[in-house]
């Protein structure tokens, strides 16, 4: 260690050198000069080995399988140490937690699922058919998901903004049937978090479910006797919730396999380092092993949110948990040489919230190409997408927006291509159909057109003149 290094000591990951600072709440990450060649590999993330979980949650979902409903409840009682008489939670227990919910939160929510469902109906796709040739078109046509399981997630924090961000999309893409299912919790009498209930109420979904973990996606993906199987299940949750639905997609259809939640924060020295440092916070809250990631070529700004940080943790409610979060090893401040590496990193990164803090955040932005969500400049804190912006809080993590999409209307949807040919349009076609057919050695592709047309009267057809469209 150099003498005028503050105390602290270096690790090292991918070969990239990480100092970690006596009484510092956060770690920082040292990039300038040029990006590792491995910038994926290198950035602080929450490790989390979903394939190591799939042989515990096999078990439990063939269980679930075989037995149905009893097995449910068994394994409710195992893991959540609630005894139920069904997971099935009766109507008027629903119906209860709405009349008694607390009026500020009932209209803040009401307001939620208003922005959420004005941004989601506008989702929505239209058929759209296509005239390939005179006589022959191709419509695709979008048709939503018969049934769907929705999973709220329970444990350290009441998720009712979850349930609108599964309903809403699932609502506006037309899907017929859906449920919702939420860890049954002791404190209710073994009934989802009450504001859970009175989410659902509001939005019109009778059909909630007290089971969580790998066999309330069992009991989705298979049925009970008490819940009818479902063709997709979406939403977010723990690892064994993930693990499941790996385990059983194909089956199933999933959105993702969500894990810890992520912030990163591209800022340069006119971002406010308190916006900054409670912006981390805020999403650190969630788990001790939430990844919150500063990325900035301003020293003096990330010596600005390291002073900001221990004041503001002591402050809150969660110091504990989110000190523990900060200062984990998918954590930290990754400093750039400037703004062009930054949105190379943030681009590897390809966070599942990402906030844009500097000159021009708009134009910034619009360069960014990986991420879950992007929130531009200081009015646009992932807390406002968390709850009421309109957009989505169901996003893919771990790196995976760098190929996949949050949660909407589209994911509930499948297109399905209808392919409607005249006669004299599939005789147009034969001949290149049997060439190609002949090229892969499916001869059989070939004379299933040609046993639609009698001796000669094929290659009269396909004579005549098809113009170019």
């Amino acid at each position: 260690m150099l003498e005028d290094e503050p105390s602290g000591w270096w690790t090292k990951r991918g070969g990239v050198a990480t100092f970690r600072r006596l009484g510092k709440v956060i770690s920082r990450i040292d990039m300038r000069g040029s990006l590792p060649e491995n910038l994926r590999d290198v950035l602080p993330r929450a490790e989390l080995d979903v394939e190591a979980a799939l042989e515990k949650v096999r078990p439990i979902c063939e269980d679930v399988r075989h037995r149905g409903a009893a097995a449910v409840r068994e394994l409710t009682a195992r893991f959540d140490g609630v005894e139920t008489a069904s997971a099935r939670v009766p109507e008027e227990e629903i119906g209860r937690a709405l009349a008694e919910l607390d009026p500020k939160v009932r209209a803040a929510l009401e307001e939620s699922i208003r922005r959420a469902r004005k941004v989601h109906r506008d989702q929505r796709r239209t058929d759209t058919t296509t005239e390939v040739v005179p006589g022959g078109t191709v419509t695709e046509r979008w048709v939503p998901v018969e049934r769907v399981g929705l999973y709220v997630p329970g444990g350290r924090a009441v998720y009712p903004s979850s349930v609108v961000m599964n309903v809403v999309p699932a609502q506006e893409a037309g899907v017929g049937s859906l449920a919702v299912t939420s860890p049954a919790q002791r404190e209710f009498g073994g009934l989802p978090h009450p504001t859970i209930l009175a989410a659902c109420a509001l939005l019109g979904v009778d059909e909630v479910y007290n089971a969580g973990g790998a066999q309330a996606v069992a009991m989705f993906a298979y049925g009970t006797e008490e819940c009818a199987p479902v063709a997709m299940v979406t939403g977010p949750g723990n690892i064994w919730v993930a693990a499941a639905k790996r385990l059983l997609k194909g089956r199933i259809g999933i959105d993702s396999e969500a894990g810890p939640t992520e912030i990163a924060i591209l800022a340069d020295a006119t971002a406010d380092p308190a916006h900054v440092a409670a912006d981390l916070i805020s999403q650190a809250e969630h788990d001790v092993i939430a990844a919150a990631v500063l990325v900035t070529d301003s020293v003096e700004l990330a010596e600005a949110v390291e002073r900001e940080l221990p004041g503001q943790v002591a402050a809150t409610k969660h110091g504990d948990r989110i000190a523990e979060a900060l200062g984990g090893r998918q954590s930290g401040i990754v400093l750039v040489s400037g703004l062009e590496d930054g949105l190379k990193v943030v681009d590897a990164y390809a966070a599942e919230h990402l906030e844009i803090h500097t000159a021009d955040a708009a134009a910034v932005a619009a360069r960014v190409r990986n991420a879950g969500a992007i929130f531009v400049g200081t009015y646009a804190p992932v807390s406002l997408g968390d709850y009421l912006a309109g957009s989505n809080h169901v996003l893919p993590t771990g790196g995976c927006a760098c190929h996949s999409s949050g949660l909407s209307v589209q994911t509930f949807l499948r297109g399905i291509h209808v392919v409607d040919y005249t006669r004299e349009a599939l005789a147009q076609a034969a001949a290149h159909v049997s060439v190609l057919a002949d090229a892969e050695d499916l001869p059989a592709h070939g004379a299933a057109i040609r046993a639609r047309f009698a001796e000669g009267e094929l290659s009269e057809l396909s004579s005549w003149e098809v113009p170019n469209t």
